[in-house]
């Protein structure tokens, strides 16, 4: 009997370690799935001001002008992520979870930044639309004239969302939304519902909610501090602004050579169709928010473990494109897309399974980019954008000219799988540089605190 209790003496502590580390993986994940469902609601409300301006255009405006409309959302985004490169990334990678006075002064050089960012894509916006005039000039005019307020409030959101603080995003998100709403009720019962108006209404709510970010931070912006932000961040900021330039760059080229290549009409029936994925763009969107962040950690705690987090993110990013692009396919023709589209729903749905196809192919690759950023593989991560843009803009092209806006939408299926498997070969690259191994693949063994992270 001796001899039995001494043996069963080391199970205890054994046991406790156990039910110790379990307990900690628990709350672990459970204050990522808070963090993650903060992300989604907080992308919800904010894309649910972008889907509802465009959703508001396509029912009150003619192909031609919600095509115009198009072109200029389409030059917001290349603003956005050219200010997220150079502003919000850098901060995402190297300012998630520090104390609070470390991320306080990061924050008011990045959030400093993307002010300028816009201020400098505003006059370029507003020039454009001098040399453009008509119906795409008067959207290029409101949209400049808007841009630093943008900016600066998409800023506040990433930066929030680096110190864990999802639920301020989320707000500043929703005062955005409930300043556009009464907006655009006014403009409507006024007879003033033109591109120009909304353009300005949303862009003006938005800085609305910007103006409530340093009192929520308790942080205020130093637009002169944009130098010694970008400066301490050279290794990493111009890398991702080519990044977002050149990624933004191919989507642009696309839709200008669309635009001449099929005309505004087709082109406006290509972004309606874009526009159905509205709550699959969300999902994809909130991921964005909180993936770096978390695939930081995953880096720091378990480093080979990084492969199985980006293909989990990946997955479930395809099954939630699969499952929305079956409900379009079903319920379009039985009313949801009279209700969305409107009368231009009948030539835009031809352009929904292949975009289903798409959105499958771009999920898979959703955990990826996390990846390549938590490690600091700006290199990489910027060839991968750089071979996937050529590929997209090639191969949408190449199917506009063949089967016009159906083989566009083709072309880019193709091309978002090409790009998904580019992306997982310079992961896997990017982790054996840094000394990971992975489970199944050659490693030189896992060191920790080697890795660029």
């Amino acid at each position: 009997m001796a001899g039995e209790v001494i043996a069963q003496e080391p199970a205890a502590p054994a046991l406790g370690a156990v039910r110790r580390r379990t307990r900690l993986l628990g709350k672990l994940r459970t204050r990522a799935l808070a963090r993650m469902g903060w992300g989604l609601a907080d992308q919800a409300v904010s894309s649910l001001t972008n889907v509802a301006v465009s959703f508001y255009l396509v029912h009150v405006l003619a192909p031609t002008a919600f095509g115009a409309f198009s072109l200029a959302f389409i030059s917001y985004g290349f603003a956005l992520n050219a200010s997220r490169g150079l502003s919000t990334d850098p901060l995402m990678v190297r300012y998630s979870g520090v104390e609070v006075k470390r991320w306080r002064r990061a924050v008011g050089g990045a959030t400093g930044t993307a002010i300028t960012v816009g201020l400098v894509s505003g006059i370029v916006s507003i020039t454009a639309a001098i040399a453009l005039g008509g119906v795409t000039g008067a959207a290029f005019l409101a949209l400049g004239l808007t841009l630093p307020g943008l900016m600066l409030q998409d800023s506040w959101r990433y930066s929030f969302f680096a110190a864990g603080r999802g639920f301020h995003a989320f707000l500043n998100d929703s005062i955005w939304a409930l300043i556009m709403a009464p907006f655009i009720v006014i403009l409507r019962l006024t007879g003033h519902a033109t591109v120009f108006w909304v353009i300005m209404a949303w862009g003006l709510s938005a800085a609305g909610a910007a103006a409530v970010g340093p009192l929520q931070a308790r942080v205020i912006p130093w637009v002169t501090q944009t130098w010694f932000w970008v400066h301490l961040h050279r290794d990493l900021g111009p890398r991702y602004l080519a990044e977002g330039t050149i990624g933004n760059s191919g989507i642009q080229v696309r839709g200008y050579t669309l635009s001449f290549l099929l005309g505004l009409t087709s082109l406006a029936y290509f972004q309606a169709a874009n526009t159905l994925y509205g709550p699959v763009n969300i999902v994809y969107a909130a991921l964005g928010l909180v993936t770096i962040p978390e695939a930081a950690r995953v880096l720091r705690r378990s480093p080979s473990k990084l492969p199985l987090f980006c293909m989990a993110i990946g997955s479930g990013m395809a099954a939630v494109g699969l499952g929305w692009g079956v409900v379009l396919l079903i319920a379009l023709p039985k009313g949801l897309g009279s209700f969305m589209l409107g009368p231009i729903w009948r030539p835009t749905y031809p352009l929904v399974f292949p975009l289903v196809v798409s959105a499958v192919g771009s999920g898979l690759s959703c955990g990826t980019g996390a990846g390549l950023h938590a490690l600091g593989a700006a290199r990489k991560s910027l060839r991968s954008v750089t071979i996937g843009t050529f590929i997209l803009v090639a191969f949408s092209l190449g199917g506009a000219v063949i089967g016009g806006a159906v083989g566009t939408c083709w072309g880019t299926a193709a091309a978002m799988w090409t790009t998904s498997a580019i992306y997982w070969v310079q992961l896997l690259s990017a982790m054996r540089e840094a000394n990971i191994s992975t489970p199944g693949l050659p490693g030189r063994g896992v060191r920790q605190g080697r890795h660029r992270g």
